[in-house]
């Protein structure tokens, strides 16, 4: 059984390409087209594995698309409990603009669930083996899945003792919450949702991540700040990590790296701060690389030791 499982209810195919310049109303001639597997707990998974975790992916296809995201995914090494849905697998677009160097990202909602559909992914989630120590649920609920989807899955964990990571935002991660989970990487757009406050300041920051640890719900959060790094805190530590001196080639899935990266660390024994250290070194190696492909190994290693921690 492989130590990390991960839940993608919204898996993707993921599209980029290069133009030269966006304009309205013509036609633009992309090149440079690339398909990668995507959606959080796939892309979790895809980092884990090249860091040499031992990982299995869930997630529901569904139509032609869904059976090349099958493929992609099994081209990866990554072992692959899917199940079937009868619309189709979405695609998501990054169109990279040559002549200003921004990149532009078109996200779909993903195809709608029937309530046997998406039942049956809890389903398939219950009957895998035990021997897991950890299940990532990450990305986005898909229409028709409840916002509840992801308490469920946490409250099923809980009952085989695994430990629940989530990365999610709104409803979906508020009622993760309240079952109780492991930990949980937000972003600091998501984390303000969550709580309906502006938190401009690091102390409150720092307080509200406390106040979620405190009342039960979490263990563990890994806030991310983009530009600014990120903060871990438990109950007992603060840990500041500065952003690393990297120019952006593409920011997509730079926080799947560094959840993926992590909970590698985790589920490989190393102590929470070398974890957190390898976290920003994916997610700042992600970065590096163009369109939707992910970090390199060689690059989260070399990266690694120019992560800075600072106790708070």
């Amino acid at each position: 059984m492989a130590d990390i499982v991960t839940l993608t209810m919204n898996p993707s195919i993921d599209v980029s390409m290069s133009v030269e310049r966006l304009s309205p109303f013509r036609k633009l001639h992309c090149t440079g087209e690339h398909r990668d597997p995507g959606g959080g707990g796939i892309n979790v998974a895809r980092v884990a594995k090249r860091l040499g975790a031992e990982t299995i992916a869930m997630y529901p296809v569904g139509g032609a698309l869904g059976q090349m995201l099958r493929r992609f995914v099994d081209g990866e090494g990554i072992p692959g409990l899917t199940t079937l849905i009868s619309a189709e697998t979405r695609e998501d677009f990054t169109v990279f603009e040559r002549a200003t160097g921004l990149q532009y990202r078109f996200v779909l909602p993903g195809p709608r669930l029937t309530e046997a559909e998406w039942l049956t992914c809890l389903e398939a989630f219950g009957s895998l083996d035990r021997g897991a120590r950890f299940v990532v649920a990450s990305g986005s609920l898909p229409p028709g899945v409840p916002d509840d989807f992801y308490g469920r899955v946490a409250a099923m964990a809980k009952q085989i003792d695994v430990k629940t990571v989530v990365d999610s935002s709104g409803p979906a991660l508020r009622a993760a919450l309240q079952n109780g989970v492991y930990l949980i990487k937000p972003n600091l757009n998501e984390l303000k949702s969550l709580v309906g406050s502006v938190l401009e300041s690091q102390a409150d920051r720092i307080m509200t991540c406390r106040s979620l640890i405190d009342s039960g719900q979490v263990q563990i959060v890994a806030l991310t700040l983009g530009e600014e790094g990120a903060l871990l805190v438990t109950r007992d530590h603060v840990l500041r990590a500065h952003a690393l001196a990297v120019k952006p080639v593409s920011v997509v899935g730079a926080g799947d790296s560094f959840l993926g990266a992590m909970v590698w660390g985790l589920a490989s024994g190393q102590p929470i701060e070398t974890a957190f250290r390898y976290g920003m070194a994916a997610a700042s190696a992600t970065l590096l690389i163009p369109g939707t492909q992910l970090c390199r190994r060689e690059d989260v290693e070399r990266l690694v030791d120019c992560v800075k921690l600072q106790a708070i």
